[in-house]
């Protein structure tokens, strides 16, 4: 049985979304009977059409694509080999025509998408147009399948604005059936314990260059995703959790027996869910508002990246579907806290998948009422499906289930025993505006900060005030503004981390105000970010002066500066377009004039979907 709670807000999403989703459904439902009624899609297509279509194609695939006898199977694929989540997608398309082959379709790769990596670009210009590659490449997915040649799609992303970009493409094409393949993470290196700390003794000076690009590469050290509980491995457990992957599929390592048997099985599993199978699944009907539901309810139960606050609320769109914070406030107040990854505490992603891993995390979930379980999946019909673990058995893939729950209580509990009775992501309002806290790493002492403000409209004046020793000894709370979507993209801020933590060790009280974004890597220092409204939109954050005593409480939802602000006019301002130049920036001069709110997802799509 549901808990009550999270059937409430099923209901109120689905009464509120109704309008936009029968539409989205209706639009889907007509694509979906075109598909079954005339076989697969480029049937229909003019002979010149067609021939462009498969005129690259090797001499036994273009024999299959004149015929209509097998459906096609879009890959859609954000390989490059500098990344190393994205790395092991290099021998992803020939292995997936040839499992697609085996099962009687046809693969071909569609197209590409960008896929940037925040952890190069922290701290520099390229971040700031890092939120803004989640919409490019929802375009980019939906201009690869635009060519209407195919049946299915395989999307192969890892990262953070990758998956969520290649969701909401997806989307729109929700008539074909989709399948997200995993890479899978990297082994473990250097414990995340001694990567903070080395942070922390470079940001005091206390090591050299040289030592911290070791500690770096010991731990970001081959190909896969990097292993601590970001965005990256937030989207992999969301899409799992969704129904999207193969069970199980998400956290096994790259270059193993069994992540190559599990890549072979989506290929085949694609072509069994088509229009022209017995199964057909369309992507449109796996995401509804159980759906979003689940994913809501999976990253508050794993302390996931506070990205997904925005990111949520525009793939919801994508479908129909209207989510607000709210919803997930609410739902944050019943759904306990069920792991430690790092930055939540020190075990990675590894030792997650060791303990029991996805299984066993959704398993509970759904005993524990917090999960809906009849919905439709990639591999079948009801969540009950993804208790089980895939295994190699004399060669063949075969899902097991697991009799025993978690192996390992520090890493992973049941829903009876949790790490903290509600979610990992608390959602802040009061007379500074709305904004989100991700308080699973925070410390129960530190979760209520009142101190004066220190004001900076630049993240590397913070840096330097902390390097020239202005912020010892003080308590302060560092409001860093003009940081949000309108005015920059809404950079991540992660390297205000470390510095602030210093001061945190050092019994200072300190925490972070900003419009920007903090992601999942946002530690123990307690922040409210993604406030809205941002300073460039005339937000209160614009009217605060140095001195004025803020107050963050992350355990009463509230955030307060006591300050009458009624007779001030903003302060600072965002960069203009000349100045807002370099690094391509000023290609994207246009999204920063379009994009909404945080709360509405930081789209730059008007109207979701429809």
């Amino acid at each position: 049985m549901t808990n009550r709670v999270i059937d409430q807000v099923t209901d109120r999403i689905r009464r509120r979304s109704s309008a936009s989703r029968t539409a989205y459904l209706e639009r889907v439902g007509r694509a979906g009977r075109e598909l079954r009624e005339r076989g697969p899609a480029r049937g229909h297509l003019g002979c010149a059409n067609l021939a462009h279509g498969f005129a690259g194609a090797p001499e036994e695939d273009k024999r299959d694509l004149r015929g209509t006898a097998k459906p096609g199977v879009a890959i859609v694929t954000s390989y490059n080999d500098m990344l190393s989540a994205h790395k092991p997608y290099e021998t992803y398309p020939p292995e997936l025509k040839r499992a697609v082959r085996a099962a009687g379709g046809i693969a071909q790769v569609a197209g590409g998408v960008p896929a940037m990596c925040d952890g190069i670009t922290q701290g520099r210009a390229g971040m700031e147009l890092s939120l803004y590659s989640r919409d490019v490449i929802a375009m980019a997915t939906a201009i690869a399948l635009s060519h209407d040649m195919f049946d299915a799609s395989l999307l192969l992303g890892v990262c953070d604005k990758i998956v969520p970009g290649l969701f909401i493409g997806a989307l729109h094409f929700g008539h074909l059936p989709a399948i997200f393949v995993p890479a899978g993470p990297m082994t473990s290196g250097l414990p995340n314990k001694v990567k903070a700390r080395a942070r922390q003794r470079f940001a005091e000076g206390l090591i050299d260059r040289a030592e911290m690009l070791d500690a770096e590469a010991e731990s970001y050290h081959s190909p896969g995703t990097c292993t601590f509980y970001g965005t990256a491995n937030s989207n992999q457990l969301l899409m799992e959790v969704m129904g999207l992957h193969l069970p199980g599929a998400t956290f096994v390592n790259p270059h193993t027996e069994l992540r190559h048997a599990l890549t072979e099985a989506a290929g085949r599993r694609a072509v069994e869910i088509t229009a022209h199978g017995d199964e057909y699944t369309p992507l449109g009907e796996v995401v509804d508002e159980r759906a979003i539901v689940n994913a809501v309810v999976a990253l508050l139960a794993s302390g996931g990246s506070t990205n997904h606050t925005m990111h949520l609320v525009a793939m919801a769109a994508a479908a129909g579907i209207e989510l607000t914070w709210d919803d997930m406030a609410d739902l944050s107040k019943v759904v306990p806290l069920l792991t430690r990854m790092y930055p939540n505490g020190q075990a990675d992603v590894n030792h997650f998948h060791a303990a029991g891993g996805m299984g066993v995390f959704i398993g509970d979930l759904l005993d524990g009422g917090l999960l809906h379980s009849d919905v439709l999946t990639v591999a079948g019909r009801g969540l009950d499906l993804y208790r089980t673990a895939p295994a190699l058995k004399e060669g063949t893939l075969v899902w097991e289930e697991r009799a025993e729950g978690s192996a390992d209580h520090d890493v992973l509990r049941p829903v009876g025993e949790p790490f903290s009775a509600d979610g990992g992501i608390h959602m802040l309002s009061g007379n500074l505006g709305r904004a989100v806290s991700k308080v699973s790493a925070v410390k129960p002492e530190h979760l209520v900060i009142e101190a004066p403000a220190r004001v900076f409209d630049d993240q590397l004046d913070l840096l330097a005030a902390f390097d020239s020793g202005a912020l010892d000894g003080e308590d302060f709370v560092a409001v860093v503004r003009y940081q949000g979507p309108r005015a920059n993209g809404m950079p991540e801020l992660h390297k205000l981390t470390p510095p602030l933590a210093v001061l945190l060790d050092r019994g200072q009280k300190v925490a972070i105000v900003t419009d920007g974004r903090m992601s999942g890597a946002s530690g123990k220092v307690p922040a409210a970010i993604h406030l809205s409204p941002e300073a460039a939109d005339g937000g209160p954050i614009s009217l605060i002066r140095d001195g004025d005593l803020i107050r963050l409480d992350s355990t009463a939802g509230t955030l307060t500066v006591q300050a009458d602000l009624s007779e001030r006019t903003p302060e600072g301002a965002p960069l203009s377009d000349a100045q807002w130049a370099g690094t391509g920036r000023e290609l994207f001069s246009s999204f920063r004039r379009m994009v909404g709110p945080p709360d509405r997802g930081a789209s730059v799509f008007a109207g979701g979907a429809l």
